[in-house]
């Protein structure tokens, strides 16, 4: 039985479990760098060299920051260009687990309840982050509430939302509707059916499918739901209009019209001209044809190879001095690739590399070397040593003697499709990615002109504050409450047969005549959120833990372009239900009075 299958408890520090590939960073402070980016940026620059020059600056900014404090340094774009923010954090790699709960409760709903509410899971884990080898000290903390939430309540929450796209053009968003989510939702659902089968060979491989399958579901499922939204009338009609009363304002001042007015205009232009060299861009440069852990440690390899042998400022950005300790650690990284889960991956992707860019095509013939796409994948993989970290460790250490030598399949095959991936690399950035920073620079500077500081920018899957307050919904003509409880579980799983997802987890039923039925267990809120504030701590205006957000309900998928407050809604697991499962099923009493606070200013458990 697995973590996942049984759920964790450590009983004392000695049991928390390392986790040995997660990191965590704490945002430490935030510096204005707009003018320090821009002043790169000389006049009579195409936009390939303003993308050029910008990414110079911002190489120059990150690795001078970190060279000064130790502290890792990002430097954040906001507003697709209007601004640029030095976000400076501290690093924590020692990380243990303390609690998890089962799978079955973690997930109570499966797929079929992802993106709905009401809900009634425990999606919680609980870490204990250390330095050196001892449990950090802290003296600024979230208290968990002992009263939780109520209807109405102003709540707060900080994390890390995923990138949106509000400001993004009408034009834009029609090509994401037509060709970009159409795309991603086939290929995708593909993937996902071969996991599946995958899955259905017997209790091993469904439970090395299993966490890529879930989150390739969640994936389509937030997919599904943007692309519902961009094809309604009401998303897409109340966009052209916040645009075109924008533009008219723009239109209306001469001084705008000169600075602005060009530039929706130069990003149709971008959008419409892509889909000519888009898909082989997607499974070549991005790799969507060669779906592989194998294939995704050989690009960084080579990669890293051929980019840290150039200044850094006029490195790709994910291969920058700033960016090697990440890269690091994420080849160094012991987590098991499991060959057949592999070989099933690749042959899905790789059929899917046939299909849309055909047979014929001749790097598409030289990439699976006359085979059909099952037998290239076994070749592949069967000859294959990058599942083994030392393998990779020494490569990337080798530099570009060992890379280049290397006669890994993986590697070979990367360093084969490299010149077209660089060729459609360089193409994108500089037709679309150049063209759209300028643009949308100024768009964002067009809004600030007219609206002021009134719109906050787009998630960049860095840390804000969101706002809002407990309230239900209506859905299908009929109220949703904004609570449920946990009464409600076994009343749904009675329902549902108790068979998965809807199997409650054997802990929960040997402590439901403990439980208090009418416990508050999920909450859904108004807060802002997107896919990527998973696991973000819900906070009262005391300052205190009133829940843990871990979804949106359907109505909040459309919310990468569009914030609509009478039906997005962020779901919570309540603090009350929290509580009431770390005592009455789990036993967890000894960390229930840490975290009510006792022993916390000893800094140790009880």
């Amino acid at each position: 039985m697995t973590l996942s299958t049984k759920g964790f408890l450590a009983k004392d520090r000695i049991q928390e479990l390392r986790a040995p590939d997660l990191e965590l960073l704490s945002l430490q402070r935030i510096e204005e760098v707009t003018a320090q980016v821009n002043a790169a940026v000389k006049p009579g620059m195409s936009s390939a060299e303003t993308l050029a020059a910008r990414r110079s600056a911002i190489a120059a900014i990150e690795k001078d920051a970190e060279g000064a404090d130790g502290l890792r340094a990002e430097v954040v774009t906001l507003y697709q260009g209007g601004q640029y923010h030095l976000y400076h954090y501290k690093k924590f790699t020692d990380v243990r687990l303390v609690f998890a709960p089962e799978f079955d409760a973690a997930f109570y709903g499966g797929d079929p309840d992802n993106f709905t509410f009401p809900r009634y899971c425990l999606d919680m884990t609980l870490f204990r982050v250390y330095e050196n080898g001892r449990p950090l000290a802290v003296t600024n903390y979230l208290p968990w509430s002992t009263t939780g939430a109520e209807p109405g309540e102003a709540v707060f929450t900080s994390g890390h939302p995923g990138a949106t796209q509000r400001l993004n053009t009408v034009a834009h968003l029609e090509v994401l509707r037509d060709s970009g989510l159409p795309l991603s939702l086939e290929v995708y659902g593909r993937m996902r059916e071969a996991l599946v089968a995958y899955g259905r060979q017997g209790a091993e491989e469904e439970r090395q499918a299993k966490d890529l399958r879930f989150s390739i579901e969640n994936a389509l499922k937030s997919w599904t739901g943007q692309l519902q939204g961009l094809r309604g009338d009401a998303l897409m009609k109340k966009k052209a209009t916040a645009e075109q009363k924008l533009r008219a304002a723009v239109a209306a001042s001469p001084e705008l019209t000169a600075r602005y007015a060009d530039a929706w205009d130069r990003v149709e232009a971008a959008r419409r001209a892509l889909p000519s060299y888009n898909l082989e861009r997607v499974f070549f440069e991005s790799g969507l044809g060669f779906y592989s852990e194998y294939f995704t440690y050989a690009r960084s390899l080579v990669r890293w190879a051929a980019e840290s042998q150039k200044p850094n400022g006029q490195r790709l950005p994910e291969f920058t001095d700033a960016r090697k300790p990440q890269l690091e650690r994420q080849l160094a990284s012991t987590a098991p690739v499991y060959p057949k889960l592999e070989i099933a991956r690749l042959t899905t992707s790789m059929t899917a590399l046939v299909d849309k860019l055909g047979a014929t095509h001749p790097l598409v013939q030289k990439a699976l070397a006359g085979k059909a796409p099952r037998a290239r994948a076994e070749e592949l993989v069967g000859a294959t040593k990058l599942g083994d970290a030392s393998v990779r460790k020494a490569l990337f250490e080798g530099g570009p003697s060992a890379v280049d030598g290397s006669a890994d399949p993986f590697v070979a095959l990367v360093r084969l499709l490299e010149p077209r991936a660089r060729e459609l690399r360089t193409r994108y950035d500089n037709e679309v990615t150049g063209v759209e920073r300028d643009a949308y620079a100024r768009i964002a500077q067009a809004v600030f002109a007219v609206e002021g500081d009134r719109a906050y920018p787009d998630g960049t899957f860095t840390l804000r504050l969101s706002y809002g307050r407990v309230q239900g919904f209506r859905e299908a003509g009929r109220d949703v409450a904004p609570f449920t409880e946990i009464r409600g579980l076994f009343i749904r799983g009675d329902e549902k047969g108790m068979k998965p997802p809807y199997r409650i987890a054997d802990s929960w039923m040997k402590a439901r005549g403990s439980l208090k039925p009418t416990t508050p267990y999920n909450l859904v809120t108004t807060n802002d959120i997107v896919g990527g504030n998973s696991g973000s701590p819900l906070i009262n205006t005391r300052g205190e833990l009133v829940g843990l957000i871990f979804d949106g309900n359907i109505q909040s998928l459309p919310g990468y372009f569009v914030y609509e407050g009478d039906v997005n809604r962020a779901v919570s697991v309540d603090v009350r239900g929290m509580r009431d499962a770390l005592e009455k099923v789990y036993e967890a009493d000894a960390l229930v009075a840490e975290l009510a606070g006792a022993g916390a200013a000893a800094g140790k458990r009880p």
